[in-house]
């Protein structure tokens, strides 16, 4: 059995942390905080949005803000934590501040979104409409928008 316990926090893009000189680990799930020394039986659980902490070389503590994840502890040694996005921090303070810029970074880009779904949208309907404008020439009284044969000069 290990003094430390080796650590891995990854998210689809990207590997955010990845050490074996971890001596503890805290985190969160549905039914509340726990912690994770070496030589924890195997385990899997579902984490919930929280603050992972733990204590890392030379004792200094880290911290790893998760938007929700799956922890799995493995042959009382090996955690790897696969979570949809997750910021590191040094401090709490710091997290907080990097916490808050990535969430003002996404909401801008749920807001850039927005504008070009509805420029797209307008677009679409402006298009139906001179579509379905009514035309002089058309049959069923709805212009196609496309000139036919029966649209070109009879005096030519």
């Amino acid at each position: 059995m290990s003094a430390t316990l080796h650590l891995k926090i990854a998210t689809p893009a990207s590997v955010l942390f990845d050490s074996d000189q971890v001596t503890a680990l805290r985190a969160e799930d549905e039914s509340g905080s726990f912690g994770i020394l070496p030589g924890h039986i195997d385990f899997l659980t579902v984490l919930t949005p929280s603050v992972l902490r733990w204590h890392g070389a030379g004792g200094r503590m880290q911290y790893c803000a998760v938007e929700a994840g799956v922890l799995r502890v493995n042959r009382g040694c090996d955690i790897t934590i696969a979570c949809r996005d997750g910021v590191l921090g040094e401090s709490l303070e710091q997290l907080e501040t990097q916490i808050q810029a990535a969430r003002e970074k996404r909401l801008d880009a749920v807001r850039r979104s927005r504008v070009e779904q509805t420029r797209i949208h307008a677009q679409a309907v402006r298009q139906l409409l001179r579509y379905l404008r009514p035309g002089p020439t058309a049959a069923n009284g709805l212009s196609t928008g496309a000139a036919g044969p029966d649209d070109t000069d009879a005096n030519s």
